[in-house]
């Protein structure tokens, strides 16, 4: 960090570029939050349990305007510290699986991973960021891995920096894989077929159509990912990460090629693709999520360093180092969820909700479906979570594309493209905890990403568009 800052003091035009902290951009939205809840009239769907998915939704018109209930200055400080610990689950699985992965690190047992597969594939590396794009990307669309990514991040930024590219690279390649995993997906049970259960339509059902969907949108991230990449391998002076410090993800390229793949190594390897192996299978077969997975890695972190030579005490340290590296990331977990406790006790998320849909029931049938996909954009600032945002706006999306002559199967559309492309963009969704974890400054990440944010919204207008006209 101390780097970023200096750079910025030596160069006044890119301090005039910045953007705030992350810390300061999460504290500044908390009190704006807590301005709106003043200003906004505060109000209230009613829910009701649904029995078939055993989740409380919301009943479609049953908008009411309650009495208001403004936030105010200290408690809107104490919103923080209530962010923090609604956010727990998820703050101690990012804390833990990050500590694990940095033990994996320490071994040294993906150095010479890494330098196995420069060897192995010298003057390919393209290949090696395309497929792993795709393998990420099929992962979000069909059993819905996200978070469950955050621990392989050190070691693809790592893998990036060695192959001669930056941060940055190996950012995109897990986290716009995983993004555009969840926008285009196939069948992701937290948001696709969640949707489709509230829209009332067969579950699966235009599973084509978004295949189409998924491959030319994981295959435009491939082709901005490498457009990146071969311009700062050609001019490493044209890297958005120049002469930030990058610590212990920092890799040397030739010291890799010469790191032996020892048996020792391999077994640390091993240990690693044994626990995505049972991830996978716990995921997907067992239903597993934060608090099995965090078990996971701990377990993934101790069998490697005991193997990778560690004794105990050595272990433990290695552990407090990686936590230590980590609490910058955690905190923005909490941050960020800090907004979202300010506007429900202000009452003004299903406020902003209700008056968000209101236009679209003026606009022309072809353009209400250009315009619920805006709308899901903007409520994903709110609600950053698929299943929590199918839980609010499905149920009044849906019966409202029935309303504009829409097809249901466009509204889950619209809801899916608007929840996971915005968690690449909005502060209070994911993409500053991959940031913190990456070490890779958010408006640097801003930097790289928002041209493609604008690119990847028209190809979803356009896909939007067919749908609507083909019937979908």
């Amino acid at each position: 960090m101390s780097s970023q800052s200096n750079n910025a003091a030596s160069n006044p035009k890119k301090r005039k570029l910045s953007v705030p902290h992350v810390y300061v951009l999460l504290v500044s939205l908390t009190i704006l939050a807590a301005v709106g809840s003043w200003i906004l009239p505060a109000g209230e769907f009613t829910r009701e349990m649904n029995e078939t998915i055993h989740r409380t939704v919301v009943v479609p018109g049953s908008f009411k305007e309650i009495a208001s209930t403004p936030v105010g200055p200290f408690q809107t400080f104490i919103a923080i510290q209530k962010g923090l610990v609604d956010a727990a689950e998820v703050f101690f699985f990012v804390f833990l699986a990050y500590a694990s992965w940095f033990v994996v690190l320490e071994t040294k047992a993906l150095n010479a991973f890494i330098g196995w597969m420069l060897r192995l594939f010298k003057g390919k590396s393209d290949y090696i960021l395309v497929a792993f794009v795709y393998i990420f990307g099929m992962a979000a669309s069909v059993f819905g891995m996200f978070e469950e990514t955050f621990g392989f991040l050190p070691l693809f930024v790592g893998m990036s920096i060695a192959m001669g590219y930056d941060a940055i690279v190996g950012l995109a390649t897990i986290g716009m894989a995983v993004g555009i995993g969840y926008t285009a997906a196939v069948m992701n049970p937290f948001t696709v077929i969640l949707a489709q259960n509230f829209a009332g339509i067969p579950l699966l059902s235009g599973w084509a159509f978004r295949l189409v969907t998924w491959f030319v949108m994981e295959t435009l991230v491939c082709w901005w990912i490498l457009r990146y990449a071969r311009k700062i391998k050609k001019d490493p002076a044209k890297s958005y990460m120049v002469g930030i410090d990058m610590g212990d993800l920092q890799l040397d390229h030739d010291e890799l090629v010469k790191t032996p793949f020892t048996a020792r190594t391999r077994a640390v390897c091993g240990v690693v693709v044994a626990s995505i192996v049972v991830l996978i299978w716990g995921v997907t077969q067992k239903g597993w999520y934060f608090n099995e997975l965090a078990g996971l890695f701990i377990v993934m972190g101790i069998l490697s360093g005991l193997i990778g030579g560690f004794n105990p005490n050595r272990l433990a340290d290695v552990y407090v180092k990686g936590l230590r590296d980590i609490v910058f990331g955690c905190m923005i977990i909490g941050l960020s969820r800090g907004v979202l406790v300010v506007m429900r006790e202000g009452h003004i998320v299903d406020t902003v909700v209700y008056y968000l849909s209101l236009p679209l029931q003026d606009l022309p049938r072809w353009l209400a479906a250009e315009g619920m996909l805006a709308v899901q954009n903007v409520i994903n600032f709110l609600i950053p979570s698929g299943s929590g945002q199918a839980v609010v706006t499905m149920p009044i999306m849906a019966p409202l594309s029935d309303v504009l002559g829409i097809s249901r199967q466009v509204a889950v559309l619209a809801f899916q493209f608007g929840d996971g492309l915005s968690n690449l963009l909005w502060p209070t969704a994911l993409i500053p905890i991959m940031c913190a974890i990456a070490h890779v400054p958010l408006e640097k990440w801003y930097r790289f990403f928002l041209p493609f944010f604008l690119i990847a919204v028209a190809f979803q207008g356009f896909f939007i568009a067919a749908a609507v006209a083909l019937g979908v």
